[in-house]
């Protein structure tokens, strides 16, 4: 199987489980254990190719231009992470088929699980650094859902959202420096990035893309200062934290960092920088994992110590040490999800977590006590468990680092100390938990787990036992592997034994033990006599509340802005926005000026004069009229509308006049619906207005020379550009390529859905969210269904109409025929416009047209479907499902460029192909069609979605403005008696 499929087949499991029954919870865990079980073998069958520092890689075209491809990689680092994300993955979702509970919305969960997975498999086989950063995004999204799987609880919605916020705010930084780093090497390939250590090291802009960097890398492993959210995601379920803390989200950040080591270790910025933060990570985690009274919160501030470690490692510019920190990320994972697991066997049968309130639960479950007294004992580094191995090397590193004095003997101190952390803070663990008397007051009765939900914390054990007894035969052919790339291909000497003699790491490593004991009898002995319950020198710093205190002040900036420059007023908001525009493209211009071409002017046409004067008369006219006459301004507004159209034809640009005349219907209709909502104008005012004349004069004096100095810029502007040669121009390009590689002769097509694809695919999904989020607002203005008291001959009649039938004083007046014959003629319509659309999209590859515009002529033949017949008529005879639309559209658009890179080609490829077919003879068909189809389904649902969500606000809608009436009178007879116009 291809090695990308270690990715798309748990975002297909995803997919699939999402949408299973809630109460199939036997299925939906095989599904996901099938699926994470079968990319663990399949990972697994990679090794013989990639043991000797083989590199496995899969590159699938998708913007060779802008050296974007998907470039899938595997080595011995990033198979030894795929054996952790897919291997313990696979325990974990065995654990969670019995975890779980089944009123739990499950489905939910095993869908976010496995898209998780396939996220983070994404981060250690990408071979491109946007690639990766892209992945890296998505393991903060799921995460974040994951996290807040329990969105009732407050605490877990905090979590999620804080994890989110620091982990995501990261990720941008990264991002910027995956920038600068490919900037620096000329290519965004991590093969290529790999292999320009000595270059990225000289450039003036390594520390920039260090630090930027190194954000991402810190903020994803909860490193110091940014280990404050790591403890808040404990609110997610068990089997999310086990997952979460053994072999992914956390452990991110410290791939990049060993992923990144050959490129930007070895200066004395990353030893300060990393080593820093990882050695007060080290010592803060450990320090608080000693106080806390939850298990899970225990396990997650020495989660944040042993990451400390790992970093510290990384940090200190020593390749031995760099294979040291490889070997704890393996060791960290095997015993940090088995205790996470154990703490979830408890809290599942016990009903607590809460470390005060268990006791003595080695009697009542005596198999769970001894698998989490094991795991323990390895998480603290007792002899003969693979913890003592690392560790004892992490030892050894600070005691022979060739460093200044200080740091000789300040780092195998603060390496000790935190050694005695990690002895008391595991024995609190396993002693205040699972010995002395058995506990009394626990809401359930503990008992053994399931078997097979103990299964996967059995198997983890075990490889604690067996690498800590047999490192050598057990993981060395694997470490050797893995260990390899993360210090450049050339591993240094090292030696896996359990024993090397009595020398000082081994010293260190018995004081960690001893000082670990009696600090932990201290401790206990100050709880037992109420003398201590939290860390004393952390009271007064809570990362949580310096974060919500910062989020707070944010908001309170915003809001303060938002008063200060906000109002209801959309002319306000324009008057803002324009001005804004019209100074940042002035700005340059007066800096640098602008000087003219000399290419010569055509003679100018009396005709085109006429029309530009038509045009430019009918924008004042619909200016003026806006304030008293809507409609009218809006007849006026299509009069400005349809001199542009006419002005693309002049210049031979049939496909704009298409898009424009449609566009402008589309928007007429959009603005009519919306007429509404707008305050009524009633004749009483007009005294009112008129005193205010003055100002109004001025109001609009300043709008015309704002709008005169913005459209005469944007002119100048074009014309300069205009009166330039281009020698080597962009169009010239197009205009032969089109044909010979897009197959059609329509260059604006081509373009569009060939050589400028991806764009296109681009605004189409955000033309689908713009359609799906105006619908999502407008949703709780769905106005009553009043008008089922009409009788069945006038239930179809539009909204207004509707409601002027129910005033019993407007009835008598009301012809009830006055828009049936209309209806009528306008239902014929709808074939014969369906035909244009088919027609104008059909030939659109070759002649003016297209899916876009075909799209928009069907959406205004079914809107005036809405307008004639009423919403309730088109629903019962012509249902259409918008949203169906959209998702049918985007699923077709993105088949269409899937459909290239399935054959080798770069994503959105056009094929073109000459059929045969009888009675109708030769056709050519290009692959773009397909794409266009999407472009055209998609235009279609987002239309109408958007003006059926608008139309559909009618009777609530009028009372719901009738009060912003009231409001917006009373704030401009406020603002005339202050003299002002807002």
């Amino acid at each position: 199987m291809p090695l990308v499929s270690l990715i798309l087949l748990p975002f297909l499991g995803s997919l699939l489980a999402a949408v299973l029954p809630a109460n199939a919870r036997n299925a939906e865990s095989t599904l996901a254990g099938v699926i994470a079980l079968a990319c663990t073998v399949q990972a697994a069958l990679y090794f013989p190719e990639i043991a000797d520092g083989g590199v496995l890689r899969q590159e699938i075209a998708w913007l060779p231009a802008l050296g974007l491809n998907l470039v899938i990689r595997l080595d011995g680092f990033a198979w030894m992470f795929c054996m952790l994300v897919l291997g313990i993955g696979s325990l974990v979702v065995l654990y969670a088929r019995y975890y779980m509970s089944p009123a739990d919305p499950v489905p939910r969960f095993f869908a976010f699980f496995l898209a998780f997975m396939g996220a983070m498999a994404g981060v250690v086989l990408s071979g491109n650094l946007i690639q990766l950063a892209f992945f890296w995004e998505l393991t903060s999204l799921f995460s974040f859902l994951l996290i807040g799987y329990w969105h009732h609880r407050k605490d877990a919605r905090r979590g999620a959202r804080m994890a989110l916020t620091v982990t995501g705010t990261g990720g941008l930084a990264m991002l910027a420096g995956m920038l600068v780093l490919g900037h620096i090497v000329g290519s965004y390939d991590l093969d290529h990035v790999l292999a320009a250590a000595s270059q990225v090291r000289a450039h003036p802009l390594y520390l920039t893309a260090l630090v930027l960097v190194l954000l991402g890398a810190l903020t994803k492993s909860a490193q110091f200062p940014f280990q404050f959210w790591l403890p808040h995601a404990m609110a997610a379920p068990t089997p999310v934290s086990a997952y979460l803390h053994s072999a992914t989200m956390v452990k991110a950040g410290v791939f990049l960092l060993a992923r990144l080591w050959p490129v930007l270790s070895g200066t004395e910025p990353w030893f300060w920088i990393v080593g820093g933060a990882g050695l007060a990570t080290l010592l803060v985690g450990g320090y608080a994992a000693m106080f806390q009274h939850d298990l899970k919160g225990l396990l997650a501030y020495s989660t944040i110590s042993h990451l400390g470690l790992i970093t510290l490692l990384l940090g200190l510019n020593s390749p031995l040490a760099a294979v040291a920190a490889v070997f704890h990320i393996m060791n960290h994972a095997t015993f940090k999800a088995s205790l996470f697991m154990a703490a979830g066997i408890v809290d599942h049968e016990s009903g607590t977590r809460d470390i005060r309130r268990l006791s003595g639960l080695r009697h009542m479950m005596p198999i769970t006590a001894t698998l989490a007294m094991v795991a323990s004992a390895a998480m603290a580094g007792v002899p003969l468990l693979n913890g003592f191995l690392s560790k004892e090397m992490f030892f050894a590193e600070t005691v022979f680092l060739d460093a200044e004095p200080l740091m000789r003997w300040a780092l195998p101190a603060a390496a000790t100390v935190a050694g005695m952390f990690s002895v008391a803070y595991s024995l609190r663990f396993t002693v205040d938990v699972f010995f002395g008397p058995p506990a009394a007051d626990l809401p359930h009765t503990p008992h053994e787990p399931p078997h097979w939900m103990r299964v996967p914390v059995e198997l983890l054990v075990l490889a604690c036992l067996v690498v800590g007894m047999l490192p050598a035969w057990s993981v060395g052919q694997y470490l050797d592997a893995a260990a390899r790339p993360v210090v450049g291909g050339t591993l240094p000497a090292f030696s896996l034994a359990v024993w090397h003699g009595l020398n000082t790491p081994f010293v260190m490593s018995v004081l960690a033990l001893v000082g670990g004991v009696l600090l932990y009898r201290a401790l206990r002995a100050q709880r037992e006599a109420g003398r201590i319950d939290a860390p004393p020198l952390m009271v007064r710093v809570n990362g949580r509340r310096l974060f919500e205190g910062l989020l707070a002040l944010l908001t309170h900036a915003g809001r303060a802005g938002r008063r200060a420059l906000g109002t209801r007023r959309l002319q306000w908001q324009m008057l803002w926005l324009v001005g804004a525009a019209l100074m940042a493209g002035a700005l340059p211009l007066w800096l640098h000026g602008l000087r003219l071409g000399q290419r010569g002017t055509l003679p100018l046409s009396p005709a085109f004069v006429v029309l530009w004067g038509l045009g430019t008369v009918c924008a004042v006219a619909a200016a003026w009229q806006a304030k008293y006459h809507r409609l009218a301004a809006l007849t006026l507004l299509g009069g400005a509308g349809l001199a542009t159209c006419i002005t693309f034809l002049w210049f031979s640009a049939p496909d704009l006049a298409l898009t424009q005349i449609s566009v402008e219907l589309v928007t007429t209709v959009l603005i009519l619906l919306g007429l509404r909502w707008l305050p009524k104008r009633e004749e009483q005012l007009r005294p009112t207005l008129r005193q205010r004349a003055r100002g109004t004069l001025r109001r609009r004096l300043r709008d015309m020379l704002l709008s005169v100095l913005a459209g005469g810029g944007m002119a100048w502007l074009a014309f300069a550009m205009m009166s330039r040669d281009f020698p080597e121009s962009t169009s010239t390009f197009f205009l032969e390529r089109a044909l010979s590689e897009g197959g059609g002769t329509n260059v604006v097509n081509v373009m569009l859905v060939d050589f400028r694809g991806f764009d296109t695919f681009g605004e189409i999904v955000v033309l689908g969210i713009v359609a799906l989020t105006v619908y999502a607002l407008l949703r709780r203005f769905r106005p009553a269904r009043e008008t089922m008291d009409l009788p069945e001959q006038q239930r179809y009649l539009p909204a207004d109409l509707q409601t002027d039938l129910l005033n019993p004083r407007n009835a008598q007046d009301t012809a009830v025929g006055y828009l049936m014959v209309p209806a009528v003629l306008v239902r014929l319509l709808l074939p014969f416009a369906a035909v244009v659309s088919a027609y104008i999209f059909m030939r659109g590859h070759n002649e003016p047209g297209g899916g876009f515009v075909a799209g928009l002529v069907l959406s205004v033949a079914l809107i005036l479907q809405y307008i004639i017949s009423g919403t309730q008529w088109v629903e019962a005879h012509l249902p259409l499902f918008p949203r169906r639309w959209i998702a049918t559209g985007l699923l077709c658009a993105l088949a269409t460029g899937l459909g290239a890179v399935a054959f080798g080609y770069p994503f959105l490829t056009t094929h073109t192909a000459h059929l045969h077919l009888p009675m109708v003879g030769d056709i050519h068909v290009a692959s773009a069609l397909f794409f266009d189809i999407g472009v055209f389904t998609l235009v279609v649902g987002s239309t109408l979605l958007i003006l059926t969500a608008i139309a559909h606000q009618s009777i609530r809608g009028h009372r719901y403005h009738a009060r912003l009436q009231e409001e917006e009178e009373a704030e401009l007879a406020a603002a005339h008696g202050n003299g002002g116009d807002r």
